[in-house]
């Protein structure tokens, strides 16, 4: 068992703090994932186009970046899911948040520079909808999302180990890949949804289910946002 499912275990069954009402607990889960895509956005109009200028300069500056991205993202997955104290999970959720905004922000950045405004402006709307119906979804059907838990991690272990093969032997990475990584974000959002509602409704677990749900829907939109500007070009 990974130290992720072993903490997901810790959350069904301990309660560490308050248990509050099921809607305050929806209101503070939903709020966390849209304080950190939020924070996206604002990091990319602030930092987008210094942060990939920064990058063109030399290809140290991206090995840097994505180094950075590595070390604080861990950092803080693992402060945000192994403590009981919710204001230490929203720091570790911030150590997530900053990083992968600025890594968002180049992806965007790049779009943008190439005259895609349109493309950026498709995938954001697209993963809103598609973000709520599978919310929609979770809550009418849980125990079929409950279920998808083993299947959407082989999937993702699968489509990574696909995506480093053809990367090393071809040189790029097919648009089927895309789409496949779009579907299974899709499920895990409804999956993820699902499983934070069988949690104990305390602060602490409202912020650690953020921090899935919020990675969730930021894969999705990068893979959106890779297919528009795939068929954008074509």
């Amino acid at each position: 068992m990974s130290w992720t499912s072993a903490r997901k275990e810790e959350r069904m069954n301990t309660i560490n703090g308050e248990i509050i009402s099921d809607r305050s607990y929806n209101l503070v889960l939903g709020g966390t994932v849209f304080y950190g895509l939020l924070m996206n956005v604002i990091i990319c109009k602030v930092f987008g186009e210094k942060v990939l200028d920064w990058i063109i300069q030399s290809s140290t500056n991206m090995i840097i970046l994505l180094v950075g991205y590595f070390v604080f993202a861990l950092i803080g997955t693992l402060i945000a899911h192994k403590s009981a104290n919710p204001a230490i999970s929203f720091l570790g959720y911030n150590l997530v948040v900053v990083p992968v905004g600025l890594l968002v922000s180049v992806t965007v950045s790049g779009y943008l520079s190439a005259g895609m405004d349109q493309v950026v402006f498709q995938a954001i709307v697209i993963t809103a909808i598609t973000t709520f119906v599978m919310l929609a979804l979770s809550c009418a059907f849980p125990t079929f999302f409950q279920g998808l838990g083993k299947i959407l991690f082989c999937a993702l272990i699968g489509l990574v180990v696909a995506e480093l093969i053809a990367l090393l032997i071809f040189r790029s990475s097919h648009d089927i890949f895309a789409w496949a990584g779009a579907a299974i974000f899709s499920l895990y959002i409804g999956y993820d949804y699902s499983k934070a509602q069988m949690y104990p409704k305390t602060l602490d677990n409202a912020v650690d289910c953020a921090v899935d749900l919020y990675l969730d829907i930021i894969n999705l939109f990068l893979r959106i946002l890779r297919i528009l500007g795939s068929n954008s070009r074509d």
